[in-house]
């Protein structure tokens, strides 16, 4: 239940809508509007063979009208009678629990211990605990999810990083509520084309390329690239960027750019539908975030054979592979480099010394490359979500405030409906 707006999490649910096996598991995708400038991606589901039931008051912003919401999302779930609802994401997973928390207890036979048998899975694909809102309201946001913990049968880390954060950081869960389920990508899709985004900013084939991709916002940080591609120039290292996405904070980036004088060098193309063809021109790949789960670009540079440069966030050290020396503040692994958050200097350091290592960047793009094929691909996320679904519904103890030993109380379908979003 969220958005389908650009980025990981849909592409996420489009791969498990196309994957889980339909003789299992009925899924119905719901869905909130999309807002201008945030790039719409509801092709991919459409593609998945899903048609998404839109509930157009669900949007971004949090709003009175979200209680509005809320009652529409209990009236489908009593429509749907779905055993298990997954959620996705900050404010579709308060609003989409909330409502099956509603669902499963508004029964006469919750009187007697005995809630509807519908299972609630999470999945935080990052979270917004910091790096996105102020103290006060980011403490707000810790508490509400602690809450909404104890009514959620299993949440779903995308890392072990993640997990660590869930559990020890911010104590959201108990360890045996929380599971790890890395991403997937579909690594095929990933086919390079040599020379398009080249040809797209205009940038020869000799010249150095960074590409970057992702929403341009807050947690993004994409300003972090433009002031470490000015300490470059200022240090006689030329180079070219291409900002690959969109968002709100496009002006004051491109208003940036060209206060640094990089306006020449730096391109910004908007949204693209066929990004993954892209990361065959960049020879680095970039990703500045202050907060990430998993990102998925990460993942599709490796699966293109780059090298990558990155802030040492979240889960992106979970997919570095092995760390074999920091220097200056620019830790070297298998697959890139990576600099502390907010660091213009260490990241314009590793910047310089994989641009000018051709031949280790192509050793960590080969193993980057291996470790996604590996790991990463659509269907091993496929079957271990697939895993958690049939552990669930098959026995698993169901979330508090459930008294213990309460039992599903009916048959469960042959094919299990999974109400996702």
């Amino acid at each position: 239940m969220d958005r389908l707006n650009v980025g990981g999490p849909t592409r996420h649910v489009a791969w498990l809508a196309r994957g889980l096996d339909p003789a299992q598991f009925e899924t119905v995708l719901v869905s909130g509007s999309v807002a201008p400038g945030e790039g719409d991606m509801s092709h991919l589901v459409l593609a998945a063979g899903l048609e998404p039931i839109v509930v157009p008051a669900m949007s971004r912003a949090v709003r009175l009208r979200d209680l509005g919401v809320l009652w529409t999302l209990v009236r489908l779930l009593f429509r749907l009678r779905p055993d298990v609802v997954h959620t996705h994401k900050a404010k579709a997973g308060v609003l989409g629990r909330t409502a099956a928390t509603i669902y499963r207890w508004a029964t006469p036979s919750a009187l007697r211990g005995r809630p509807r048998p519908c299972r609630v899975v999470h999945t935080f694909h990052g979270h917004v605990f910091e790096g996105y809102y102020g103290r006060a309201t980011s403490a707000a946001i810790v508490a509400v999810e602690r809450l909404l913990a104890r009514v959620t049968d299993r949440i779903v880390a995308i890392s072990p990083a993640q997990r660590r954060d869930l559990v020890v950081r911010f104590r959201i869960a108990s360890p045996a509520r929380v599971a790890v389920i890395p991403l997937g990508i579909d690594v095929e899709a990933v086919r390079g084309a040599p020379g398009r985004l080249r040809g797209l900013v205009g940038v020869p084939a000799d010249a150095p390329l960074i590409g970057i991709v992702g929403r341009l916002c807050e947690v993004k940080h994409q300003a972090l690239l433009l002031d470490a591609v000015a300490l470059l120039r200022d240090a006689g290292v030329a180079v070219h960027v291409a900002v690959i996405g969109d968002g709100h904070l496009r002006p004051a980036l491109e208003a940036r750019a060209r206060r640094l004088d990089l306006a020449d060098v730096v391109t910004f193309t908007g949204f693209r539908d066929d990004v993954e063809s892209l990361y065959a021109d960049m020879d680095v790949v970039a990703l500045t975030s202050h907060n990430e789960g998993t990102p998925v670009t990460l993942l599709e540079a490796m699966a293109a054979r780059r090298a990558v440069a990155a802030t040492a966030v979240g889960g992106v050290v979970d997919l570095m592979g092995a760390a074999h020396e920091t220097v200056d503040g620019v830790t070297v692994w298998d697959h890139g480099m990576t600099v502390a958050d907010g660091d213009a200097a260490a990241f314009a350091r590793a910047l310089r010394r994989l641009l000018a290592a051709p031949a280790l960047r192509r050793e960590m793009g080969e193993r980057g490359h291996a470790f996604v094929a590996a790991n990463a691909g659509t269907a091993r996320l496929v079957r271990d979500v697939a895993a958690l679904y049939r552990e669930l519904l098959d026995g698993a103890p169901v979330a508090a405030p459930v008294p213990a030993g309460a039992g599903p109380g009916d048959e469960r379908r042959a094919v299990r409906r999974v109400a996702s979003g």
